[in-house]
């Protein structure tokens, strides 16, 4: 049901047509109809409850493309979600009718070399919801293999599951970079993707975090769900030296790691110059497709780039933290939406207008 009380999913002939947010063209969403696929033997039929915006999400709808993926017709969106499971396919042994499941969205082939190696976030075949060609989960119902449907624990709740997808993010990030006890952390970016890798650089043991951003508002909410400080920048490229000197003195010790979770020449610059020497340079976030940074000053200090995409393994231990309390994702859904045509609208615009809107969240 939509906030406004009007159900998304429409019937004909007795039978319920199964509806999802479409991407038609730049800034525009359409709720129509979606035929799923059939039923396979190692699949289950969800019922999506939970769906969240990712800045991905958002950038194919203002541009129709996110890195080098190009949305070239029709595409149903979202792809961070959690629902209800309605059906299983009669060699599913491990889910029934009625749990509650986060969805990892990515299915990867399990041929190739790099799935075989265990590393299945990098295999070249990937079917990753709303990743064209593939459509995503902001419908009422998808087809989803039994394998990549984790159910959540009693206490964790349906958005929670659906957060489990950009913490998975931050969690990868954290195990690439070793963080561990005697790991101090500096963030680039205050953003989603920046406050779970927050989160998750805590719960991994980081003892010292100090967050980095240009907006006030989030480096707020940084600050009152676990930074130990926070840093303003600008957007000045020239400011660079004078705000590493800022950051390194907001640390007091040195920076092992830093997180680049904005990918900005700006961001880069600054974190590979604020890591001591020896230290390691994670890049999770793709703002920019190209950088120019300095990598001669940082390789003589032996500063190691790492990149980080996605996430492989990371369902079962996002749900234990948040199961345990050791991560609560809860302060950061700051806006929830219903699943009507208007809704959808007002929801990608609040998400891309920035603000005070950090995780925004459907409720189907």
């Amino acid at each position: 049901m939509g906030k406004g009380g009007m159900s998304q999913g429409e019937k004909k002939d007795g039978e319920e047509v199964n509806m999802a947010a479409w991407l038609m063209g730049v800034n525009t969403l359409k709720i129509q109809p979606f035929e799923l696929p059939s039923l396979g033997p190692y699949d289950v039929l969800v019922r999506m409850k939970a769906v969240g915006i990712c800045g991905s999400d958002v950038h194919y709808l203002k541009t129709l493309r996110c890195a080098d993926f190009v949305v070239k017709e029709p595409m149903v969106i979202g792809h961070e979600c959690a629902g209800v499971i309605e059906k299983v396919g009669s060699e599913v042994k491990t889910l029934v009718p009625g749990d509650r499941v986060a969805l990892e969205p990515g299915i990867s082939c399990w041929r190739c070399d790099h799935c075989k190696g265990g590393r299945y976030n990098l295999c070249p075949e990937m079917k990753f919801f709303a990743t064209p060609p593939v459509h995503g989960s902001l419908a009422n119902q998808v087809v989803h293999p039994a394998d990549l449907c984790f159910k959540l624990p009693d206490n964790v709740s349906l958005e929670e599951g659906a957060m489990c997808e950009p913490l998975s993010v931050g969690l990868h990030a954290c195990r690439r970079a070793n963080i561990g006890p005697e790991t101090n952390v500096l963030i680039m970016g205050a953003g989603p993707i920046g406050l779970v890798t927050m989160l998750a650089a805590r719960a991994f043991g980081a003892p010292r975090i100090v967050i980095v951003d240009v907006d006030d508002y989030r480096l707020s909410v940084a600050k009152e769900i676990g930074a130990d400080n926070i840093v303003k920048v600008s957007t000045n490229l020239q400011d660079i030296a004078e705000e590493v000197e800022k950051i390194q003195k907001a640390m007091g010790t040195g920076i092992d790691v830093s997180f680049d979770c904005a990918g900005f020449n700006k961001t880069m610059s600054t974190a590979l110059g604020a890591t001591c020497a020896g230290g390691k340079v994670c890049l999770v976030g793709m703002g920019h497709h190209e950088m120019t940074v300095p990598l001669t000053p940082a390789a003589v200090r032996e500063v190691d780039v790492v990149g980080v995409f996605r996430y492989k393994n990371t369902w079962p231990l996002c749900l234990e933290l948040l199961r345990s309390g050791k991560i609560d994702v809860k302060p950061l859904v700051t806006h929830r939406f219903g699943f009507s045509q208007k809704e959808v609208e007002e929801a990608f615009e609040t998400s891309a207008r920035g603000g005070t809107a950090i995780k925004v969240m459907f409720n189907l």
